[in-house]
Protein backbone atom coordinates (compact mmCIF):
# COMPACT_ATOMS: atom_id res chain seq x y z
CA UNK A 1 0.00 0.00 0.00
CA UNK A 2 1.47 3.46 -1.16
CA UNK A 3 0.91 6.45 1.26
CA UNK A 4 -2.09 8.21 -0.74
CA UNK A 5 -3.50 4.85 -0.12
CA UNK A 6 -2.65 4.70 3.74
CA UNK A 7 -3.76 8.71 3.63
CA UNK A 8 -7.19 8.04 2.23
CA UNK A 9 -7.49 5.21 4.92
CA UNK A 10 -6.60 7.52 7.31
CA UNK A 11 -9.06 10.30 6.62
CA UNK A 12 -11.59 7.98 6.39
CA UNK A 13 -11.19 6.64 9.55
CA UNK A 14 -10.60 10.03 11.32
CA UNK A 15 -13.90 11.75 9.83
CA UNK A 16 -15.81 8.33 10.81
CA UNK A 17 -14.32 8.94 14.62
CA UNK A 18 -15.06 12.62 14.31
CA UNK A 19 -18.63 11.86 14.20
CA UNK A 20 -18.77 9.55 16.79
CA UNK A 21 -17.15 12.38 19.48
CA UNK A 22 -17.33 15.82 17.77
CA UNK A 23 -14.73 18.27 18.64
CA UNK A 24 -13.58 19.93 22.16
CA UNK A 25 -11.53 16.81 23.01
CA UNK A 26 -8.18 17.13 24.46
CA UNK A 27 -5.66 16.15 21.13
CA UNK A 28 -4.21 12.92 23.47
CA UNK A 29 -7.56 11.67 23.27
CA UNK A 30 -8.50 11.42 19.53
CA UNK A 31 -4.48 10.37 19.17
CA UNK A 32 -5.19 7.11 20.67
CA UNK A 33 -8.54 6.54 19.62
CA UNK A 34 -7.54 7.28 16.02
CA UNK A 35 -4.29 4.54 16.64
CA UNK A 36 -6.62 1.98 18.03
CA UNK A 37 -9.09 2.54 15.21
CA UNK A 38 -6.19 2.07 12.58
CA UNK A 39 -4.53 -0.70 14.47
CA UNK A 40 -7.72 -2.51 14.29
CA UNK A 41 -7.80 -2.44 10.34
CA UNK A 42 -3.83 -3.79 10.40
CA UNK A 43 -1.69 -0.98 10.39
CA UNK A 44 1.06 -0.57 12.14
CA UNK A 45 0.88 2.40 14.52
CA UNK A 46 3.62 4.03 16.21
CA UNK A 47 2.63 6.63 18.96
CA UNK A 48 4.73 9.35 20.31
CA UNK A 49 7.74 8.44 18.39
CA UNK A 50 10.96 10.51 19.48
CA UNK A 51 12.32 12.77 16.19
CA UNK A 52 16.31 12.95 16.66
CA UNK A 53 17.16 16.50 15.59
CA UNK A 54 20.96 16.01 14.35
CA UNK A 55 23.11 19.24 14.22
CA UNK A 56 26.29 19.37 12.43
CA UNK A 57 26.45 15.48 12.88
CA UNK A 58 25.38 15.72 16.68
CA UNK A 59 22.04 13.91 17.33
CA UNK A 60 20.52 16.14 19.60
CA UNK A 61 17.31 15.24 22.05
CA UNK A 62 15.44 18.30 22.00
CA UNK A 63 12.45 16.69 22.40
CA UNK A 64 10.76 16.35 19.01
CA UNK A 65 7.67 14.02 18.85
CA UNK A 66 5.65 12.68 15.76
CA UNK A 67 1.94 12.10 17.13
CA UNK A 68 1.21 8.98 14.80
CA UNK A 69 3.63 7.15 12.22
CA UNK A 70 1.22 4.89 9.98
CA UNK A 71 3.01 2.04 8.33
CA UNK A 72 6.58 4.29 8.29
CA UNK A 73 4.84 6.41 5.37
CA UNK A 74 2.75 8.50 6.93
CA UNK A 75 2.94 11.01 9.37
CA UNK A 76 0.03 12.24 11.34
CA UNK A 77 -0.17 15.34 13.07
CA UNK A 78 -3.13 15.51 15.02
CA UNK A 79 -4.26 19.38 16.62
CA UNK A 80 -7.55 20.14 19.02
CA UNK A 81 -6.99 23.78 18.56
CA UNK A 82 -9.63 26.97 17.81
CA UNK A 83 -7.64 27.40 14.08
CA UNK A 84 -4.18 25.88 12.38
CA UNK A 85 -1.51 28.56 12.46
CA UNK A 86 1.27 28.55 9.47
CA UNK A 87 3.45 26.94 12.33
CA UNK A 88 1.27 23.85 12.08
CA UNK A 89 2.32 23.79 8.88
CA UNK A 90 5.95 23.80 8.92
CA UNK A 91 6.25 21.88 11.64
CA UNK A 92 4.65 18.94 10.22
CA UNK A 93 6.84 20.20 7.03
CA UNK A 94 9.83 19.61 9.35
CA UNK A 95 8.97 16.40 10.83
CA UNK A 96 8.73 14.51 7.11
CA UNK A 97 12.07 15.96 6.40
CA UNK A 98 13.85 15.23 9.54
CA UNK A 99 12.44 11.48 8.88
CA UNK A 100 12.66 11.27 5.15
CA UNK A 101 8.73 10.58 4.92
CA UNK A 102 7.37 11.90 1.73
CA UNK A 103 3.33 12.28 3.18
CA UNK A 104 1.76 13.23 6.33
CA UNK A 105 -1.50 14.74 7.35
CA UNK A 106 -1.96 17.31 9.48
CA UNK A 107 -5.86 17.43 11.11
CA UNK A 108 -6.92 19.42 13.40
CA UNK A 109 -10.50 17.62 15.69
CA UNK A 110 -11.71 20.82 16.90
CA UNK A 111 -13.73 21.64 13.90
CA UNK A 112 -17.37 21.19 12.94
CA UNK A 113 -16.80 19.84 9.69
CA UNK A 114 -13.50 17.65 9.96
CA UNK A 115 -13.18 17.19 6.18
CA UNK A 116 -12.35 21.03 6.31
CA UNK A 117 -9.72 20.40 8.50
CA UNK A 118 -7.60 17.52 7.26
CA UNK A 119 -4.79 18.83 5.22
CA UNK A 120 -2.07 16.79 3.10
CA UNK A 121 1.29 18.17 3.55
CA UNK A 122 4.17 16.98 0.95
CA UNK A 123 7.81 16.75 1.33
CA UNK A 124 9.02 17.07 -1.81
CA UNK A 125 12.20 15.02 -1.60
Amino acid sequence: MDENDISYKIIGIAIELHKNVGPGLLESAYENALAYDLRQIGFNVKQQMPMPFVYKGVKLDVGYRIDLLVNDKVIIELKSVESLAPVHFAQTLTYLKLSNIKLGLLINFNSKLLKNSIHRVVNNL
